[in-house]
């Protein structure tokens, strides 16, 4: 069962490590550092570009920094969910917020997924834009009445004349050896629902851009973040500027033998498996960012260049992302292809928890081996 461990910690202690311990080493959340007056437009702006030229910035400060310029920007804007206030949340995500723009902008709820969301889709239809946040992918069960036969038709059902802005923060996937219900991939779930639109950035750079996009959507998106990565600075390199229209996928490594197609953390894994591959196999790097609606035609483009495509992602096999990606290519781009579509990704079962993660999750090797089956 869930535990209340984690509500009687106080600010500076938590589960998670990687956060907590960065915390306590007095490592500056860039959102929380006044550059200026709060009334002057110039403040966030500035604390933003401080970011931008600090890098790499942990995912966690960039979300952070993207929240504290929205809550600034538009008295519209607030945040929903457990923990988030004075704890800053589980991976301290929001810390500092509450303190700097108060208790009605940045609410603790209750331990009930559903009410959190049924709160926000209240807050939404009377005119105000939630951002909530779920504690883990695992805890979202409960929330799915509320967001599938709510949120997803409240737009359609009113024809359009209520609208719905609605962010849901979701963070996802393994990598922190956690117990059960903390290490799921259910990205799955809510893309195929229509009327709410599903992201997963794997940078800073995307999660803010995401993230504000959403913000003015006025339609429910889900965002699902890399707990792996929150805190995490060394990360391989990729190419690839922020000129992109924000629901496009990214070509974060170009390649001319395979096109691999990946979101989220292990996107990571894929980009240090194509460097210890080159210069013998050149790995085109696909960073999809959205998955629904998927930017299919910046997909088909690489495999018209490569050939060959493989699909990786953290969630199980059956029925995910990977099976839709290689379902539009062979329909759309099948005259392109030199060999079967490939998809990696962990069986259908659950992720284990701690020690025994290591064994299910697909790590770089793996997807050497599976690229090399490839062209080979």
């Amino acid at each position: 069962g869930r535990h209340r461990t984690r509500d009687r910690r106080r600010p500076g202690r938590g589960l998670h490590g990687p956060a907590d311990r960065a915390g306590r080493r007095g490592r500056r959340v860039v959102a929380v550092r006044r550059v200026g007056s709060a009334r002057h437009p110039g403040a966030v702006d500035e604390e933003v570009r401080i970011m931008s030229s600090r890098r790499p910035t942990p995912l966690a400060e960039t979300i952070n920094a993207t929240l504290a310029d929205l809550l600034e920007r538009d008295p519209k804007v607030l945040l929903v969910g457990e923990d988030i206030g004075r704890l800053g949340g589980v991976f301290r995500v929001t810390r500092g917020l509450q303190e700097r723009f108060g208790r009605e902008r940045v609410r603790d709820s209750l331990l009930a997924e559903s009410t959190i969301v049924g709160h926000a889709i209240g807050l939404s239809m009377s005119g105000l834009v939630p951002v909530c946040e779920i504690q883990f992918d695992g805890f979202t069960y409960p929330a799915v009445n509320q967001l599938v036969t709510q949120a997803g038709r409240i737009v359609n059902r009113w024809n359009g004349d209520i609208g719905l802005s609605l962010v849901v923060r979701i963070p996802s996937g393994g990598g922190i050896r956690g117990v059960e219900h903390h290490s799921e991939s259910n990205e799955a779930l809510f893309a195929r629902v229509p009327g709410i639109s599903v992201a997963y950035p794997s940078t800073g750079e995307d999660a803010d851009q995401i993230l504000r996009h959403a913000v003015g959507m006025g339609s429910p998106v889900v965002i699902y973040e890399p707990i792996r990565l929150y805190w995490r600075r060394n990360v391989p390199g990729r190419v690839g500027g922020s000129a992109l229209p924000p629901t496009s996928a990214r070509i974060v490594r170009p390649g001319t033998d395979v096109t691999v197609a990946t979101f989220g953390a292990i996107t990571n894994d894929v980009l240090t498996a194509a460097d210890a591959l080159s210069p013998s196999v050149e790995i085109e790097v696909v960073d999809l960012r959205w998955l629904a609606p998927i930017d299919m035609t910046t997909v088909l483009e690489s495999v018209a260049r490569t050939g060959r495509l493989l699909v990786v992602h953290e969630a199980t096999k059956d029925v995910g992302i990977g099976a839709e990606v290689a379902a539009a290519v062979s329909e759309r781009g099948f005259d392109s292809l030199k060999c079967a579509i490939r998809r990696l990704a962990p069986e259908r079962r659950a992720c284990p928890p701690a020690d025994f993660e290591p064994g299910y999750q697909i790590g770089v090797d793996r997807i050497k081996e599976e690229v090399l089956g490839m062209v080979t």
